[in-house]
């Protein structure tokens, strides 16, 4: 029995960006119904969002058949959290909020065993073995772990270099709204200023020989980091897509007296 490739291999592997959104609802149907979308991968989301160990598992079963790559985002760069989504399965995680290369090595010890690292050994009990049903898993674990750490500070902006230069951290992701808040511009990740400090992180990237990646919702503001040399970005989120989605049919079918655009005094089902 054979792991898939990691979000690592995927990259060094394809001619282009990869393209993926984020899966924010703790919904294993939502999670299989984005990895058969045809995007190259999806963020499950722990950070900000109503996910457990057990709702993390649901849905990297639910998205094993599909081709979408899974990553997958604790609430948190800690060894111990991080040891239970490795057991879970895990393996490509996006460690939020590192901003010195010393957080960033601490990260690489705890994707690794001893001697090289403190991971906590379970191999025999867990999923990502597939229950020692992996030949060697102990001795290759590290090659089936992609280790992506998240750059979304002005201090981490200002390490950016030496955190690239950490042996096991396999990409950099960007995150400009906490970027944005970090920099005093709270809610305006697309301030000029901001955009400076992404696009400074892409070329240090690209200096260092490794990916660097960015959130970016709005097409042209994707399109403006994907030609600015981004080999990964996130485009969207099930969460936020739905409640767009459905404000949409609110705003076309129901009419209501007092909103913009209705007339007054009609019902839902006026002219019916």
């Amino acid at each position: 029995m054979t792991l898939p490739p990691t979000f690592g291999d995927r990259l060094a592997a394809s001619d282009r960006p990869l393209v993926g959104m984020w899966v924010c609802s703790g919904s294993p149907l939502i999670a299989e119904i984005a990895a058969g979308s045809g995007l190259d991968w999806l963020l499950i989301d722990g950070e900000h969002s109503p996910n457990s160990l057990e709702s993390i598992l649901a849905q990297l079963q639910a998205v094993a058949a599909y081709p979408a790559t899974p990553l997958v985002r604790p609430p948190y760069g800690d060894v111990v959290t991080i040891k239970q989504y490795l057991d879970l399965g895990v393996q490509n995680l996006l460690v939020p909020m590192v901003d010195s290369a010393e957080h960033a090595a601490e990260m690489v010890r705890a994707v690794r065993y001893p001697p090289a690292g403190v991971r906590g050994v379970g191999s025999a009990l867990a999923r990502a073995s597939r229950w020692n049903r992996v030949p060697d898993y102990l001795a290759d674990a590290s090659g089936t772990i992609s280790l992506t750490v998240q750059i979304e500070s002005v201090a981490a902006v200002e390490h950016v270099t030496e955190i690239l230069a950490v042996d096991g951290v396999d990409a950099i992701f960007v995150g400009p709204s906490d970027l944005a808040a970090s920099m005093g511009l709270l809610g305006q990740q697309e301030h000029p200023d901001v955009v400076t400090a992404v696009e400074h992180c892409m070329r240090a990237a690209a200096a260092a020989g490794k990916p660097a990646g960015v959130n970016a919702f709005a097409p042209a503001v994707a399109d403006r980091y994907l030609e600015a040399g981004a080999a990964f970005v996130l485009v969207g989120a099930d969460v936020a897509m739905l409640a767009r989605a459905s404000e949409a049919l609110a705003g076309r079918f129901i009419r209501t007296g007092g909103g913009p655009g209705d007339d007054a005094g009609s019902g839902p089902r006026a002219g019916y």
